[in-house]
């Protein structure tokens, strides 16, 4: 009797743990690099990408999404722990030594690990200390810049983390090369028939349009293709498991395209990229969501379809109720922006909040050399990137151009473009005194975000603190030091701590 009731209990557990996996879904996590909505389901005329078109054809393509933060490791780290940078503490590259705050931060990994789920990444993590990310599977951990492994290398690793038979839900992150610098026009035969110079034309918010840069944009397409192929190529993999209809799926870009007023600013085309969600069963093919949604919504939404509690607040919203076709009230007014320059080399603080037609920009250290501005517009910057603007590209630019570029290099205090009039950001509003009430608004909005979420870099104190010290180490020697650790990780914490009145009630408005 007793041997009997002992299996049947085992049986019952068995049954409850499958029906459990069963509402559980798989979580497949792509992310491309340092590339916007340049893609054929976004409108754009040069990019081919018909497997990413076909995901957004079979899922929901949000118009409007949105990074916290322009560069790699501070994105990263944002979506991972769902947290805004000055929460998580990675303000910073990883390769220059900038890390969260803590170790123990929750995240995509840990949270669903607890819930039973097999984690995998294959692609770089970029975020320190690696040790948060406790992943049951890696695989291809490199940067992969010189895209020495291949689209198909990428997918039979996946095939691999695919073919453990554990009957587990999982998570996993995949994360490609392309379109990160340099744009390569071809790597393992990819494209087939790559783009040439005089096929495309520079995206409008660059300004430029010289041979040079066409070139650039030329082989940034190139990339876009090569990424489309490899998404193209996991899809396949996970379609071979008999998975995919229980398989939730979010494609998004890390921030940005790496050119003038791209990756690494609060401009625009810095901050915007691509956001698909499949999700069979729960999304309605084919639709298209205009809200302001943020990649910080990735980790509530995978939690929530999971039945995984979030441990503490998050700043951002589960994604469901957008998924559906029907209308909501459930969305957030506000988004923002944040950058530290992301190493010595390119420091300069600024913050950003826009609501759908209206954007400020907020410099603490007004008229002040704006490093990342001359890495793409002066060739003498020592971290001069080649998809920036020489000054033989800049000989012959429209004025309003000129005077964008010119207040980037040296901003105001605050800016404030009309993003219905002026999606490009080139006519600064702020001293118009037609618009002081949105600048008002704007500006109260941004203030109260970083009171209510204990941002350090409201205290003035705190930013030139942080400014100082970067500026201290632009000759990054500190890079050949194995124990050197930026100070930022001591204070901010306890100032974060001491804040008065700061609930830290994350929720975006």
């Amino acid at each position: 009797m007793m041997k009997t009731l002992f299996y049947s209990v085992c049986g019952l557990l068995l049954t409850f743990t499958s029906s459990l996996a069963d509402d559980q879904p798989n979580v497949l996590l792509i992310v491309s690099e340092d590339n916007g909505p340049e893609l054929g389901c976004y409108g754009d005329p040069y990019a081919s990408t018909p497997n990413l078109d076909g995901l957004a054809a079979e899922g929901v393509r949000f118009a409007n999404a949105f990074v916290p933060y322009s560069v790699c490791s501070p994105s990263r780290a944002c979506f991972l722990t769902g947290l805004r940078p000055h929460q998580n503490g990675h303000i910073g590259l990883a390769t220059h030594k900038f890390a969260m705050y803590r170790e123990d931060t929750p995240n995509f990994v840990t949270l669903l690990k607890k819930r039973g789920y097999r984690t995998g990444i294959i692609g770089k993590l970029h975020v320190n200390p690696a040790s948060a990310f406790p992943f049951d599977f890696t695989a291809i951990p490199s940067a992969n810049f010189q895209r020495k492994q291949s689209p198909a290398d990428y997918a039979a690793e996946a095939n691999r983390f695919f073919a453990q038979p554990d009957g587990a839900p999982w998570f996993l992150s995949v994360n490609y090369p392309d379109a990160h610098l340099p744009f390569l026009r071809q790597a393992n035969q990819l494209p087939i028939d790559p783009l040439d110079a005089d096929e495309v034309k520079p995206m409008p918010w660059i300004g430029v349009d010289t041979p040079r840069l066409r070139k650039q944009v030329a082989n940034y397409y190139n990339c876009l293709e090569r990424l489309d192929h490899a998404v193209g190529l996991l899809l396949d993999e996970l379609k071979k498991t008999g998975q995919a209809d229980n398989t939730l799926v979010f494609y998004i870009g890390d921030h940005g395209a790496q050119f003038p007023r791209g990756k690494g600013t609060v401009y625009e085309p810095g901050l915007r990229v691509p956001m698909i969600v499949r999700w069979p069963g729960h999304t309605q093919s084919g639709q298209v969501r205009h809200e302001l949604v943020s990649t910080l919504d990735l980790l509530p939404t995978a939690l929530r379809a999971a039945g995984v509690q979030p441990e503490g607040n998050l700043p951002g919203r589960a994604l469901q109720p957008l998924l559906a076709e029907a209308a909501t009230d459930k969305t957030r007014r506000y988004i923002f922006g944040f950058t530290t320059g992301s190493f010595p080399g390119n420091c300069f603080v600024q913050h950003s909040v826009r609501d759908e037609r209206f954007k400020l920009i907020s410099s603490p250290r007004p008229g002040t050399d704006n490093l990342i501005a001359r890495s793409y517009l002066n060739p003498s910057h020592p971290y001069f990137v080649v998809s920036g603007a020489t000054t033989a590209d800049q000989s012959a630019i429209a004025l309003h151009v000129r005077n964008g570029f010119d207040r980037w290099l040296r901003p105001p205090r605050f800016e404030l473009y009309d993003l219905k009039n002026d999606p490009h950001e080139w006519h600064n509003l702020a001293d118009d005194s037609e618009y002081a009430a949105v600048k008002t608004r704007l500006i109260k909005t941004l203030t109260e975000m970083q009171k209510e979420t204990r941002d350090p870099f409201l205290d003035p104190a705190n930013v030139e603190a942080f400014v100082a010290e970067q500026v201290k180490n632009r000759d990054l020697r500190y890079r050949r030091n194995k124990n050197f650790r930026w100070s930022y990780l001591d204070t901010f914490p306890a100032w974060r701590k001491s804040s008065r009145g700061a609930t830290d009630n994350q929720t975006e408005r």
